[in-house]
């Protein structure tokens, strides 16, 4: 996890350096030492990747002189001072100048490896940080719309950019949550269709009495209440793209008047005989199988095959947990300049319980558990923001949970299968029996 990071310990006590050193060697940290501050000084960059542990004695610059310049190029970067002279009031002095952590002399070799574990991890979570902050600032073209660096999400942009500008429609399927409309958007966005409108049209949102007049358009007189010509949602859209989202929502009786607007390209508004051509590319979303549905008579089969040309399928948050991070500091910076607040620094506890929750809810829970986090609010019955002040969870829970959470999407994605599971994880039977034992799972939870 720090094998990019360093240690720069500076101890001018030639044994005490060689002591610490080696310790901290053992624990798998690289370490750099130096028996004055003025060479391990000159290290010091904004942004590196490291901390620093000093002896506050020392010859030519002090402890507390070197933390004062190390914190004038860096002021996040970690410093713990260590001494055999110092008192209360002097730890307090550095703690309040910036000191990472004090260490009084003697210190065990668990103390010293202890505390720079805790420093090297605040420096990663830091400067990680700022790399997703710098990438969100900075990001153009279609990554700064759909992010996440995932392979799914990698696959579905040159996909997306593929397709931009192909006339075929397309039908988008994914989970509540999972960003389906901001899909559609790039469609429209990287496509020659970017310079006319984009009409997004939430299907289960309109009223089946006023849903033809709103889609098709109608003249005065039409209706009662009619009093002067309304372009519909279609016609507003022509030369452009439009969005139909929950389409399997839409009643029957509507879908066949969709249905011959897909096939023929023109509307009439109510009122009206005379057509009205439309060039318009159609873009619709659904979270069911709409071929489950039309099987089932609850969606028209002819609508479905028109609408089946193009199919995108949207990844669940749970299946690519990697772009966590990065999605939770954008949405954390939006909300912070949204309610004028500075945006806090993502504590690893909270993180961690980031990446083990199992997203129900996928990216716009994400959002939502975001902005609770910049207004200092609880996350509800989840729970998940008790985490920022939790007690550091052992690496070997962190491990647990996420194994947990791997087998479980695999569970279900195999339908509880544990040959397909054993298979896809690359385990043997026995060893996944025994994990799913230990975890609490079962197959037929999955089924």
């Amino acid at each position: 996890m720090y094998e990019s990071m360093k240690v720069l310990l500076v101890e001018d006590d030639a044994i005490v350096r060689a002591g610490s050193a080696q310790a901290l060697d053992l624990a798998g940290f690289q370490v750099e030492a130096f028996d004055a501050a003025e060479p391990a000084l000159a290290q010091i960059k904004p942004g590196f990747a490291g901390v620093v542990v000093s002896d506050v004695r020392l010859p030519g610059m002090g402890g507390i002189e070197l933390m004062a310049a190390v914190k004038a190029i860096d002021a996040q970067l970690p410093v713990i001072l260590v001494t055999g002279h110092g008192d209360i009031s002097m730890a307090v002095g550095a703690m309040r100048g910036g000191a990472y952590d004090f260490i009084p002399k003697p210190y065990s070799s668990e103390q010293l490896v202890e505390a720079v574990q805790r420093a090297l991890e605040t420096r990663r979570l830091i400067l990680e940080v700022e790399t997703l902050r710098h990438r969100i600032a900075n990001g153009e073209g279609i990554e700064a719309m759909l992010l996440g660096d995932s392979a799914p999400m990698r696959d579905l942009r040159r996909l997306i950019l593929d397709l931009a500008d192909e006339s075929a429609d397309v039908l988008i399927y994914g989970e509540t949550g999972t960003g389906k409309e901001m899909v559609a958007r790039c469609l429209h966005q990287f496509s020659r269709r970017r310079a006319h409108h984009f009409v997004a049209l939430n299907c289960g949102a309109i009223p089946e009495n006023i849903f033809e007049s709103e889609v098709f358009g109608h003249e005065p007189g039409a209706f009662t209440g009619a009093t002067k010509r309304q372009v519909g949602k279609i016609e507003h859209a022509d030369k452009g793209s439009l969005f139909l989202d929950e389409i399997e929502s839409l009643p029957l009786s509507l879908q066949v008047k969709l249905l011959r607007v897909l096939q023929e390209r023109y509307v009439e508004r109510l009122g009206s005989n005379h057509p009205v051509p439309v060039d318009v590319r159609v873009i619709a979303a659904s979270k069911v199988d709409l071929k489950e549905w039309s099987d089932q008579q609850k969606f028209r089969s002819d609508l479905y095959y028109r609408l089946n040309l193009i199919v995108l399928n949207l990844p669940p948050l749970r299946e690519r947990r990697e772009d966590i991070p990065l999605l939770f500091e954008h949405f954390m910076l939006g909300a912070a300049a949204r309610y004028k607040r500075a945006a806090p620094t993502v504590p690893g506890p909270l993180m961690q319980s980031l990446m083990a929750h199992d997203w129900p809810g996928n990216v716009r829970e994400l959002r939502n558990i975001a902005e609770r986090f910049v207004l200092g609010l609880s996350s509800g019955a989840d729970g998940l923001l008790t985490a920022r002040t939790a007690a550091p969870v052992p690496l070997a829970d962190q491990v647990g949970a996420f194994e947990r959470a791997v087998i479980e999407q695999e569970l279900r994605r195999a339908a509880g299968s544990v040959v397909d599971v054993a298979a896809a994880l690359g385990v043997p039977k026995q060893t996944l029996y025994y994990k799913m034992q230990k975890y609490g799972l079962t197959p037929d939870d999955y089924r």
